[in-house]
């Protein structure tokens, strides 16, 4: 991989408390709401830094050598828990799969390019360890929601962080995300999205295009995504719309599905029964499989 300078680092000031409260309802960052969903086996931890926050929590799966599923949590670059996993072990573990939760610094101590590096850094420990954690290296899907979403999207488009491990990603699963092209969302939203961007991603024209996912596109990325966003939200939709087209013109696969749940219910409900998602993330699974 590349070697990747961050950008000098910015002042964070704290939100106000009515901003805050704001962006977790629309962002789903707060970390003591709902509870974790139990896989059938206790998880493994892997350490891959020296900070609290670099740890990927690891669900086996029940048959050998099976498919692994990453999930990157969101909070708005700045919040959020790799615990807060809800039913997705259990998911992904009754289809046999392993599934891995991949924790990483956020604002302030991390700028997103950090962040970034931090996932790619996980997906990196988790593959060199895979033989003792029992699952296939090769067949891998990384899925995120919200800010997550947009960390997914830029380690498999932007091949300077996973540089030749990216081949190892066949699926993408991307969760309400709004971020695929930040100068879109930093320049055309209100002040709360200009405040939540702009501490994100600085007010460089330059940076928000080399940290927005939809500008690295390309036909090298991973072969299948599938996008799910919000309905009711203008910016998801948007982005949702745009990014799915660069894709597609990629020669990629795309499927994009409105949901008529919020921003907490399509991360909350992934993998229940009813879940709009469903039918389209077991072919997914099946592709990434090769059973499919």
């Amino acid at each position: 991989m590349d070697t990747m300078t961050p950008s000098p680092r910015r002042r964070h000031f704290a939100l106000p408390v009515a901003v805050t409260a704001a962006l977790t309802m629309i962002l789903g960052a707060a970390p003591g709401v709902g509870a974790a969903v139990p896989a059938a086996s206790a998880p493994t931890t892997l350490r891959y830094g020296d900070h609290d926050r670099q740890v990927v929590t690891v669900y086996r799966g029940a048959a050998e050598r099976p498919p692994l599923a990453v999930y990157i949590h969101g909070g708005a670059w700045r919040m959020g828990s790799p615990e807060r996993v809800r039913a997705k072990p259990q998911w992904f573990g009754e289809a046999g799969w392993a599934f891995a939760s991949v924790g990483y610094r956020v604002l302030p101590d991390a700028q997103v390019e950090e962040q970034a590096q931090d996932v790619a850094a996980g997906l990196r420990a988790l593959r060199a360890d895979a033989a003792r954690l029992g699952f296939d290296p090769d067949r891998i899907l990384i899925m995120g929601h919200s800010a997550g979403a947009h960390l997914a999207a830029l380690v498999a488009t932007d091949g300077r962080y996973l540089g030749a491990d990216r081949a190892a990603v066949r699926g993408v699963i991307l969760l309400d995300g709004a971020g695929y092209d930040v100068s879109n969302e930093f320049n055309l939203r209100g002040p709360l999205a200009r405040k939540l961007y702009g501490d994100a991603f600085g007010e460089d024209p330059a940076r928000q295009r080399t940290l927005s996912p939809i500008a690295h596109v390309d036909a090298q990325d991973p072969p299948d995504w599938l996008i799910v966003f919000a309905e009711s939200r203008v910016d998801a939709r948007e982005q949702a719309a745009q990014f799915g087209d660069a894709l597609q013109r990629a020669g990629l696969r795309v499927e994009r599905i409105p949901d008529p749940g919020n921003h907490m219910e399509i991360n909350r409900e992934f993998g229940t029964a009813g879940y709009r998602a469903n039918a389209a993330v077991r072919a997914l699974m099946s592709r990434v499989a090769g059973q499919g």
